[in-house]
């Protein structure tokens, strides 16, 4: 499990994983964070959008010639999606607390923040599950919380995120005890992992990598570094952050393809600076 404490900053984690896409208006940005208030995801159908289309006015007399030009028929453009089409992107937020709402649209209700740093100071990724615009052209993202319960989703809106492509994915396989990272869809490693014992098993679910986090001891529990997941294990809660899972290192080579650690995925330090530029924000699916 990934700790409360460790080094790293933005500023070593700065890398674009993708293009950016240009967000749809500036919001302020609050001096002061408040806690997470976990909600239930809502999700409502969109609204669709009507073609304005001009009538003729009827001459009184049928060869009467028009006194002025025609006026061309005006144009429905539609404004963009919210969320490309295709692509697995990751909302970047740009304030420094997030508001959540109950639903998107008119009569959207505060359901609560969200911090958006981590403890290490990084921008909190959440991987997009799905984009709305109301009808007054507002866009609306529902989004993975970094939060108990695994799974919880919420809305934001989009004004208050940049929006990452994330090219990259790690698949660990319980089952093999494997890791399977890939890069635009090809496979860059494919390594023999320890996994969670029977007591502690490694929680299976859609995550994405919350956090990077270096140590000074390589000879540590947790190796030479962590990426911390945004998922928790379902078995430990009083663990240092919560019980919140990580892929980090190991010096033992003998916990390649074990049953060894408390629900993390430990990978041998040797091996493990393969995913050492891995982008915050990837996601990482976890199958039994």
């Amino acid at each position: 499990m990934v700790g409360q404490s460790g080094s790293g900053s933005d500023s070593t984690r700065t890398r674009v994983a993708g293009e950016r896409l240009a967000r749809e208006d500036g919001a302020v940005r609050p001096r002061h964070l408040l806690p997470v208030r976990i909600l239930l995801a809502m999700t409502v159908a969109g609204c669709g959008g009507t073609t304005v289309v001009a009538e003729p006015v009827a001459s009184s007399s049928p060869t009467a010639a028009p006194s002025t030009p025609a006026v061309p028929s005006p144009t429905w453009v539609p404004k963009p999606p919210v969320v490309p089409e295709r692509g697995t992107y990751a909302a970047m937020p740009h304030v420094k607390f997030l508001r959540l709402w109950s639903q998107p649209g008119p009569g959207a209700t505060k359901a609560g923040w969200l911090r958006t740093r981590n403890d290490w100071g990084q921008t909190v990724p959440m991987l997009v599950e799905g984009g709305f615009r109301d009808r007054e052209g507002r866009g609306w993202l529902r989004v993975q919380l970094p939060v108990r319960p695994n799974g919880t989703t919420g809305w934001v809106r989009a004004r208050d995120i940049d929006l990452e492509r994330m090219r990259e994915r790690i698949v660990v396989d319980l089952s093999d005890r494997t890791l399977v990272h890939r890069r635009n869809g090809e496979i860059v490693t494919e390594l023999s992992v320890g996994v969670g014992t029977p007591t502690y098993p490694t929680t299976p679910g859609s995550f994405s990598v919350w956090a990077f986090v270096e140590y000074p001891d390589p000879t540590g529990p947790y190796g030479t570094f962590a990426l911390g997941l945004s998922g928790f294990s379902d078995v430990i809660t009083d663990w240092p952050g919560g019980g919140r899972m990580a892929i980090h290192g190991t010096t033992d080579p003998g916990d390649k393809g074990a049953a060894v650690s408390h629900g993390c995925v430990r990978v041998w330090n040797p091996e493990l600076e393969g995913l050492r530029e891995v982008p915050l924000g990837t996601p990482v699916e976890i199958v039994p």
